[in-house]
């Protein structure tokens, strides 16, 4: 990827209506576009690293009060010359600025492109600008923790490492080759395939796709049982609020309904859903077929059952012929004739609670429940949770096992360095050190402007 020496200019924080807004400017034109833009009211030019109250001017006119800062390369996001104009929050404003920023020299920033310049000028890694667009996305503290961890470095360790293993594997193979007398061929071989199949395993055991999408999209709870069970009930008193109809007519909920809640810092998408009946309802029928669309997606099936009710085929059938991660009995201010018999002949062995919904009772119990589905591994521990993360690792462990098996079959070792290299490269496009220029454009292409 070429790096760009235009100077670019965009609105760095959220488009609407607010007190404050940011414009940045970044590049080899920043101070003039600056002296062009801004005029400080102590009459001086701009000090590095130093906010500092003035106008915003066109010529003679006022346009603005505002505070700016010149931060000067290398010490930037960026690492260039990178100026920020801190104004009020209207966006005729910040047009306006931005207009006077394209005539002082800047051109519109393309979406990301600030952060690809701080990558194309080596400040951060590519695992690093990802974990940046987490940040900005992030609907969980988790997500949050974990995507400081990928800004700081935590997940670009973890590949370095890997790629440092393989390339002690790589020098073993040369001295074998270039040193015969001094280097044992044999046993440098065994040492090199137990070395690969080790690491090949290492990184699959560090892969988790699904720890990754529950920190960035939520875990996936699908509540499900027979019509007026206390679906609507539970996800009302999980969501603290009246969000689903509650009424005694059974079949009330027609389609699912989705509200996300945030349970000890995970970010939580609660699906209530049709109960699962034969009916001759044309709109009823189709909210149970969304209803079977959102069981077989999700992480956590929950099945209601209605305690006070004896079970019935029609609570075996909610389930769509899934099976329940969790079994609530709803419900609990009446007498309670559900027995874990019961249970386990209709579901099988399977966690069950006791709630009553108005009163709030057991739904603690429910949360910690629901909780033990969150994986522990993901970006928070240094293992790979992104879906391009863990693609590349798996790519990199099929080379780290061709590597293997080419030195068991016998081949010589020089085979095994060209699969070794392979695997090699391909931790590196993780970290964007074997440059890819379609990968590193589909990264920053998901930015928004401005950042």
């Amino acid at each position: 990827m070429e790096q760009s020496v235009d100077t670019i200019a965009a609105q760095a924080t959220a488009p609407g209506e607010g007190g404050i807004a940011i414009v940045r400017v970044s590049g080899p034109l920043c101070c003039q576009v600056m002296d062009r833009v801004f005029r400080a009211r102590n009459g001086r030019p701009l000090q590095n690293r130093m906010l500092t109250f003035g106008r915003v001017v066109e010529g003679d006119e006022v346009v603005d009060e505002a505070m700016a800062v010149l931060m000067r390369a290398p010490h930037s996001y960026t690492r260039e010359d990178v100026g920020e104009i801190h104004c009020h929050g209207s966006q005729a404003l910040v047009r306006r600025i931005l207009l006077l920023m394209m005539n002082a020299g800047a051109r519109m920033a393309k979406p990301g492109e600030f952060t690809c310049r701080a990558f194309m000028n080596g400040r951060i890694d590519l695992t690093q600008a990802e974990g940046v667009m987490r940040m900005i996305r992030a609907g969980s503290e988790r997500a949050m923790r974990s995507a400081v961890r990928q800004m700081e470095g935590g997940v670009s360790a973890y590949v370095r490492t890997a790629r440092e293993a393989v390339v002690t594997q790589l020098s073993q193979i040369a001295a074998a080759i270039d040193f015969p007398d001094e280097v044992e061929e044999v046993q440098t071989a065994q040492e090199v395939a137990q070395a690969c199949r080790t690491l090949a395993d290492q990184l699959l055991h560090s892969c988790d796709a699904r720890a990754g999408r529950i920190e960035d999209e939520g875990l996936r709870v699908v509540l499900c049982g027979r019509p007026n069970a206390g679906k609507s009930s539970l996800l009302n008193a999980l969501l603290g609020g009246e969000r689903a109809i509650v009424t005694d007519v059974p079949g009330t909920t027609r389609d699912t309904l989705t509200e996300c809640v945030q349970v000890d810092g995970v970010r939580v998408v609660l699906t209530d859903t049709a109960g699962l009946r034969a009916t001759e309802d044309a709109v009823e029928r189709i909210g149970v077929e969304r209803a079977k669309k959102a069981l077989d997606q999700a992480d956590v099936r929950v099945l209601v059952l209605d305690g006070s009710s004896p079970v019935e085929e029609a609570d075996v059938q909610a389930l769509g012929g899934l099976a329940p991660h969790i079994v609530v009995l709803s419900k609990g201010d009446l007498p309670t004739v559900v027995t874990d018999a019961q249970i386990r002949a209709c579901v099988g062995d399977v966690p069950h609670i006791t709630v009553c919904a108005p009163r709030g009772e057991g739904l603690d119990d429910l949360r910690a429940a629901l909780l033990a589905f969150v994986p522990e591994i993901g970006a928070e521990s240094g293992a790979l949770s992104q879906a391009r993360h863990v693609e590349a690792a798996r790519r990199a462990c099929q080379s780290l096992q061709d590597a293997a098996a080419a030195i068991d079959a016998g081949m010589p070792l020089d085979v095994a360095a060209v699969d070794l290299s392979a695997a090699l490269d391909v931790l590196g496009e993780i970290t964007g050190e074997t440059l890819n220029e379609q990968v590193i454009s589909e990264v920053f292409a998901r930015f928004c402007v401005g950042k």
